[in-house]
């Protein structure tokens, strides 16, 4: 049998990333935890935690993580729908974590999800990644939904198309001037500072390779942060891809301009979640859909 203190210890450490931070989660002491993620260790004979900083999960973690946020999504549902259950009333909220994208992060997400969130007493845990590999994380069962590129759905879960994410290549009056006075030539894009959102971040190269027929790395700042990421646009010392319901105001105002105007880069997005029949996780999951068909292109 299965001791679910044990479990919560192992969970809180592995999403916290620490065994302190997990020890305030769970409102004992950081030895306390480690003698319930040892004693766990102990009784399924493996390692569990790979300490470190921060601490992460081994492939048997990983497993018992994923056993015991289905337990407490279950247990969750069911104090909702039998209040006068022991320890259930408002004992212990349910949890989606989720992996979003920043871009949707900035534009539409929370205005989607909040009012849900708040009628049924859900907490958010969102993990950001860009939107080409938030699948990763559905697949290594680091999270429960995922906002995703990915339309073809992960073994165990659902896939529900969103809609489309408008991108447009932007920068500021005075870097056009600076970089494409003599047009979008080859040279131009090669010599021509852009900016990532990350490493991952190929949104720009796909917009080059699209206008100049060439595959072209161009030199590349990194901002990983949505609204630093539209500054660096917005300041000439970059041009980007930026969600075209982000810099509306921007573009009305001058502030931006358009590299190629009329040009467009759109991106589908899909919501993954767990297969696994759960009411308020269907309900997130309906009204998602329901939500981004006003809010996304």
């Amino acid at each position: 049998m299965l001791d679910y203190a044990l479990l919560d210890a192992l969970l809180a450490v592995v999403r916290s990333g620490s065994f302190e931070r997990a020890a305030r989660e769970l409102n004992v002491t950081p030895s306390a935890v480690s003698q319930r993620v040892k004693l766990l260790e102990e009784r399924v004979g493996s390692l569990l935690v790979k300490r470190g900083q921060p601490c992460e999960a081994t492939a048997s973690g990983a497993l018992l993580c994923r056993h015991t946020e289905r337990v407490q999504m279950l247990e969750a549902e069911l104090g909702g729908r039998m209040p006068a259950l022991p320890g259930s009333p408002g004992e212990r909220r349910a949890k989606l974590r989720i992996a979003v994208n920043d871009d949707s992060m900035s534009t539409w997400f929370i205005e989607a999800a909040a009012a849900f969130c708040v009628e049924r007493e859900l907490l958010l845990d969102l993990v950001v990644d860009d939107q080409d590999h938030t699948a990763q994380r559905i697949r290594e069962g680091d999270v429960q939904g995922a906002v995703t590129t990915l339309a073809e759905p992960v073994p165990g879960w659902r896939s529900i198309k969103l809609g489309r994410m408008r991108y447009r290549a932007v920068c500021s009056p005075a870097y056009f001037a600076r970089h494409f006075s003599d047009g979008l030539t080859r040279d131009a894009w090669r010599s021509a500072p852009c900016v990532n959102f990350n490493d991952k971040d190929e949104l720009q190269r796909r917009f080059i390779k699209r206008v100049s027929r060439a595959d072209i790395e161009p030199p590349a700042h990194v901002v990983p942060h949505g609204a630093a990421f539209v500054g660096a646009c917005m300041s000439g010392l970059a041009w980007g891809m930026c969600p075209q319901r982000l810099i509306a105001r921007e573009l009305e105002s001058g502030e931006l301009v358009e590299v190629q105007p009329g040009s467009r880069l759109d991106v589908d997005l899909y919501w993954q979640s767990w297969r696994l029949s759960l009411g308020w996780l269907d309900d997130f999951s309906a009204m998602l859909k329901t939500r981004a068909k006003s809010l996304l292109d």
